[in-house]
């Protein structure tokens, strides 16, 4: 078998030269090619164009580069918390492409595969389809999209042998396996690397066909985003009522809390669902499932069956969700690369899909990815989810700071999604979107009056007969 290993990250990437096109795998901090970026940034090559889920943090992964100024864009699907990435991008420093994250996966994934373009239905209607090419397929409107390919793909795994066959493990396979495949060069730098032979083929995750040079990485830190971790019973009890998980559903005054927004919403769960939530208060709901009914939670990251928090000693860097935090795996589970999660997303075999929103308009169009020049988040899996569940639920605050309606008749931000949205849970209620456009209040929270609901919605409220108080 031809032997592809070189000496370390150094001379992996040494005939990387400035001006050249970057992919890079890794989600959040997850699977990131530490040794390699290391010696991108001692290197010190510049203009670089980019393609990675998202730069890391400030002081860590790609977020250094960003530091040092050696990228001229990135191409992305999400800026998360990476507060100079932001800037950056907001003072018009660095060039960015945002791309919805299943769009992304896939144009990577069709790059690898000589597929110069395929139809997807993320981003219909928004300011991702601009000059883009949309045909109707079964009814449904579809944007056409080109492939994405890249001068080196650097990419980090498991294991691997010395003829370029790589393993991942965890959700660290993320971006990873895809990317292997769209460069002209990959570079794959590895935990553990054997002899030919040693791997189990059937457990090969990435033919050595991809990868072009393959080395040991050292001192890996593998620092983790959001470490979260769940407390023992024995040291629960000690605790007040609020630590233990056990926090008041309801603020007074003001109708239900975070947790109480979680906890009406997992009554929607049905038995067999499976289930995508959102980061923030979407990750609260899996506290809340009611017994008798079992959910399979999906990570967009690569995840089926998402577990509790683990405990402190449990904690597992290669085992995270979509909002980066630390977590476990239920009996059953599966793991894949972020291209088979859309396809699943995509393919609609999602039931339900719980996220949050800046705003949610009467006709069921939703915007909750960036205020313009304010505020840039990205729209990371959001417009793929609200483009293809087959159900949408928005767990929401009712009023901005401001203490304006984030209920609107329209949406005043970028959209993320077109009439997508089917039923909303705010502080002060629930509601459905209906057909003809509209707000039906359907459950009111404890201590709220209709009048007031009214007075901070700015979309058509529809009330019917006396309205059931919300039971938390």
């Amino acid at each position: 078998m031809i032997n592809k290993v070189v000496s370390g990250a150094a001379e992996a990437v040494a005939d990387i030269k400035d001006g050249a096109i970057l992919m890079l795998g890794g989600f959040g901090l997850c699977g990131i090619p530490e040794n390699c970026i290391s010696a991108l940034v001692e290197k010190g090559v510049k203009e670089l164009t980019c393609i990675s889920n998202n730069a890391g943090v400030d002081t860590f992964g790609i977020g250094l580069m960003l530091q040092q100024r050696q990228i001229k864009k990135m191409i992305s699907s999400y800026v998360g918390e990476n507060k100079e990435f932001e800037r950056q991008l907001l003072s018009g420093e660095l060039e960015v492409e945002l791309i919805p994250q299943g769009t992304l996966a896939e144009r990577v994934r069709a790059g690898g595969a000589g597929i110069p373009a395929f139809f997807t239905p993320a981003g219909v209607g928004t300011e991702v389809a601009e000059g883009k090419e949309v045909r109707e397929f079964n009814g449904k409107k579809y944007l056409l999209e080109s492939w994405l390919r890249a001068d080196f793909s650097i990419v980090k795994a498991w294991k691997g042998d010395t003829s370029g066959n790589l393993v991942f493990r965890g959700t660290a396979r993320n971006f990873n396996p895809m990317m292997a495949a769209a460069g002209s060069i990959c570079i794959a730098e590895v935990e553990e690397l054997v002899l030919a032979g040693e791997l189990d083929p059937n457990e090969i995750h990435v033919p050595g066909i991809y990868v072009q040079r393959i080395f040991e990485g050292k001192n890996y830190e593998k620092r983790i985003e959001q470490r979260i971790v769940s407390i023992p019973t024995s040291e629960k009890e000690a605790l007040t009522p609020s630590l233990q998980g056990g926090s008041p559903v309801r603020r007074e005054g003001v109708g239900l809390d975070k947790f109480g927004i979680a906890k009406r919403i997992a009554k929607e769960l049905r038995d067999g669902y499976y289930v995508n939530l959102g980061i923030g208060i979407p990750t609260l709901v899996a506290n809340y499932i009611p017994e008798g009914i079992n959910v399979v939670l999906q990570s967009e990251n690569g995840l089926l069956g998402i577990g509790p928090f683990p405990t402190e000693e449990n904690v597992d860097a290669d085992l995270i969700n979509a909002g980066k935090q630390t977590v476990t795996m239920q009996a059953g589970s599966s793991l894949f690369s972020s291209a088979e999660s859309f396809a699943m997303i995509r393919g609609e075999h999602v039931d339900l899909t719980i996220l949050g929103a800046m705003e949610v308009a009467e006709n069921g169009d939703i915007a909750n990815w960036k205020i313009p020049g304010k505020m840039v988040k990205g729209m990371g899996g959001a417009m793929d989810l609200v483009a293809s569940a087959k159900n949408i639920i928005v767990a929401m605050q009712h009023v901005n700071k401001a203490g304006e309606s984030k209920l609107l008749k329209r949406c005043t931000l970028p959209l993320t999604g077109i009439g997508c949205v089917k039923k909303i849970v705010t502080e002060l209620g629930v509601f459905e979107v209906v057909p003809e456009g509209g707000f039906k209040l359907l459950e009111i929270a404890p201590g709220i009056t209709v009048e007031y609901i009214q007075s901070v919605t700015e979309g058509k409220l529809i009330v019917e007969g006396e309205v059931p108080v919300i039971e938390v």
